[in-house]
C-alpha cells in the first residue's frame, strides 16, 4: 500500500506543486477562451496537459538556476516563478508586459528568475541553456541549466551539436525533451530515426524515460538529476512522455490526431486528477485544500486577465527602447 512518505514530497511543497499546476492550466485554458474572442494578438501555443514536467522539474530550482524555453513557453514560465500579471500583460501586447509587451507568447523571458527565454526557433533555446551552463562551470558557480525543448527539436543539428559540446566539455546542464507525440502534425514515433535516448547515450549522455502525466514521478526523479548535475556528474538527457490537450497551435483543427484521443488523455492521464488521486489517498493533502487552490487560481487569472485588458499599449517611443544591449 502505499504511502505518503514514499511520494517524498513535504505537505508544504505538495500543495505549492499543485498550485503551480493548476495556475498553469488556468492560465492556458483563458488564452483559449480569450484568444477564440479575438482579444490576444499574434501566435499562440499552449501547454495545457504538460503540466507536470515543467512544474516537476523547475520545483527542484531556484532563480539562480537558468531554464530555456520553447514556443510552447507558458508554462515553464510560470513553473520557474515568473509573475502571473505581468505574463498575461505580454501576451495582450501591453507595456506593462513581462517583455514591455515586445516578446509576445513565444518569447517571454525573466532573467531575474532564470528563465532566459522562451524561442520561436524549433531547438532555439538548446544551445543558449548550454551557454548559461558554461558560464556556471567557469566562473565555479552552483548553478544548473535546463533546456525544455519538444520532439521535433531531436532533428534539429543545434540540439545534437549542444548534446556533444555539453559532454566533452562535461557541463551543469539537463536535456529535458518533452515529446507529447507530435511535432506539429507528425507522430515523433515516425519522425525520429531511432529511439530518442538511444541518441543521447551516442554522445554518452545519461537518460531516463519518465511519465510527465505523474508529477510524483517526475519530481522524484528530477531531484536525482539535479543533484547528480550540481556535483559534476555530467549532462542528463530526460525523453519525458506527455500530451497536449490543444492543437499544435491556437487554430490548429488537430484533425491528424485519432478521434477521442485528447478525451481519453484527459479521462486517464492527466496530471492533475493524478496528483489529486494521489496525494488525496494517502493524506499527503486534503479535497479540500486543493479546492481552495483552485479557487485561489481563479481569482488569480480574472485579475491578471482583468489588468490585461485594461493596460497601456506600447507607445511608438518605446520602439526604440532594449534594442541594443548596455554595458
Amino acid at each position: 500500500m502505499n504511502d505518503k512518505n514514499n511520494f517524498e514530497l513535504s505537505h508544504e511543497t505538495a500543495l505549492e506543486a499543485y498550485r503551480r499546476m493548476r495556475t498553469i492550466r488556468e492560465f492556458e485554458d483563458r488564452i483559449h477562451i480569450n484568444n477564440s474572442k479575438g482579444e490576444i494578438p499574434g501566435f499562440i501555443h499552449l501547454s495545457a496537459g504538460q503540466e507536470a514536467s515543467a512544474v516537476g522539474i523547475c520545483l527542484h530550482l531556484d532563480a539562480q538556476d537558468h531554464i530555456a524555453s520553447t514556443h510552447r513557453g507558458h508554462g515553464h514560465s510560470l513553473a520557474k516563478g515568473c509573475d502571473v500579471v505581468a505574463m498575461m500583460d505580454e501576451i495582450y501586447a501591453k507595456r506593462s508586459g513581462l517583455c514591455a509587451g515586445k516578446g509576445g507568447s513565444m518569447h517571454m523571458a525573466d532573467l531575474s528568475k532564470g528563465m532566459i527565454g522562451a524561442n520561436g526557433i524549433v531547438g532555439g533555446g538548446v544551445p543558449l541553456a548550454a551557454g548559461a551552463a558554461l558560464k556556471s562551470k567557469v566562473l565555479g558557480i552552483d548553478r544548473v541549466s535546463v533546456a525544455f525543448f519538444g520532439d521535433g527539436a531531436l532533428n534539429e543539428g543545434a540540439t545534437m551539436e549542444t548534446m556533444n559540446l555539453a559532454k566533452v566539455l562535461n557541463l551543469p546542464m539537463i536535456f529535458a525533451m518533452e515529446d507529447n507525440g507530435y511535432g506539429e502534425a507528425t507522430p515523433s514515433s515516425w519522425a525520429i530515426g531511432g529511439k530518442a535516448q538511444e541518441r543521447a547515450r551516442g554522445f554518452g549522455l545519461t537518460t531516463y524515460s519518465l511519465n510527465g502525466h505523474d508529477l510524483f514521478e517526475m519530481y522524484k526523479t528530477a531531484g536525482e538529476v539535479i543533484q547528480a548535475v550540481r556535483k559534476g556528474n555530467g549532462p542528463v538527457f530526460l525523453h519525458i512522455n506527455i500530451s497536449r490537450y490543444y492543437g499544435h497551435f491556437e487554430g490548429d483543427a488537430a484533425s491528424y490526431r485519432p478521434q477521442g484521443e485528447v478525451d481519453r488523455i484527459r479521462e486517464e492521464k492527466d496530471c492533475l486528477m493524478i496528483f489529486r488521486n494521489k496525494a488525496v489517498a494517502v493524506d499527503l493533502v486534503t479535497d479540500q485544500e486543493l479546492d481552495n487552490i483552485d479557487t485561489e487560481v481563479v481569482h488569480k487569472l480574472d485579475v491578471a486577465v482583468e489588468h490585461a485588458r485594461q493596460a497601456p499599449l506600447p507607445t511608438a517611443d518605446d520602439l526604440l527602447t532594449d534594442v541594443y544591449v548596455s554595458y
